[in-house]
């Protein structure tokens, strides 16, 4: 049955068809309201999370692959438009350097900043000037995995909906409250609002993270990569904390350190 849908489908042979436009303006972030999803596994995470799926384009020799083949049969029994597009096309297609089999647009989830606060203690991560897309991501992906309620990203931090902050967060951005702010400020002000006291993490002069009570509301704020968090942001935070390190490392990657923050608020909230 599958084959018989494959060939009843034209191919796309040219780079210049307006459908191969669409895409390349979203992955670069032009088209408001619409995320890139690239590859078998985001697009099934994807539906299993509820995200519409607009359009997708798969390898005219797509269904030689049986994950493939399947989520064509899903996508194609939701209704959504495949179109099937040759090598070079699927090369333009997909942002990646080897393309993948099968890309999809979808809607972008909306997440009011509320949303990251619901339930009894929030546990909020906001990362400030984080610009590596992949980071962001892998920040994202790390904050479900250790139970946070949401992620903010604020200030000049890349977009955790680009198609390379989606890949990091491999479907966690997807499922878990996530949402963009260009001031860190306010970021913080609602924070306090939302009754949750704003952690700072510094890469020194802060008391141990292991010496810092996590269990009530919070909001940890994480600063980018190199520089950190400047002085003043964090001399307005409620608290100042430093995960001890041994000499001579003087930082660690985003990511890391945000998982070593929330696994640590993991711990408390979860130990008896």
């Amino acid at each position: 049955m599958l084959s018989m849908f494959l060939t009843r489908r034209p191919s796309l042979t040219s780079r210049r068809n307006p459908i191969v436009a669409r895409y390349r303006s979203v992955a670069q972030g032009d088209s408001p309201g619409l995320l890139l999803l690239d590859g078998v596994h985001l697009i099934a995470d994807a539906l299993a999370a509820g995200i519409t799926i607009e359009h997708a384009v798969a390898a005219a020799q797509a269904g030689g692959s049986d994950e493939t083949a399947s989520l064509i049969t899903k996508l194609s029994a939701l209704g959504v438009d495949i179109a099937l597009a040759s090598t070079s096309v699927m090369d333009s297609v997909s942002p990646l350097r080897s393309s993948s089999a099968i890309v999809a647009i979808a809607r972008r989830p909306e997440h009011d900043i509320h949303q990251l606060y619901d339930g009894g203690r929030p546990l909020v991560l906001i990362v400030s000037d984080v610009q590596d897309p992949g980071n962001v991501g892998a920040v994202v992906r790390v904050a479900e995995a250790a139970g946070a309620t949401g992620v903010l990203a604020a200030g000049i931090s890349a977009d955790p909906f680009g198609w390379k902050a989606l890949r990091g967060a491999m479907g966690s951005t997807l499922r878990l409250p996530v949402a963009r702010v260009d001031d860190t400020a306010a970021a913080m002000a609602n924070a306090r609002a939302h009754g949750c006291r704003v952690i700072a993490t510094a890469p020194r002069g802060g008391r141990s993270l292991f010496d810092v009570d996590l269990r009530p509301p919070v909001a940890i704020l994480i600063g980018g990569e190199g520089s950190g968090l400047p002085p003043a942001m964090i001399d307005a935070a409620d608290e100042r904390v430093t995960i001890p390190m041994l000499e001579p490392v003087e930082s660690l990657n985003t990511a890391v350190a945000a998982a070593i923050v929330l696994y640590e608020a993991r711990r408390q909230r979860t130990s008896t």
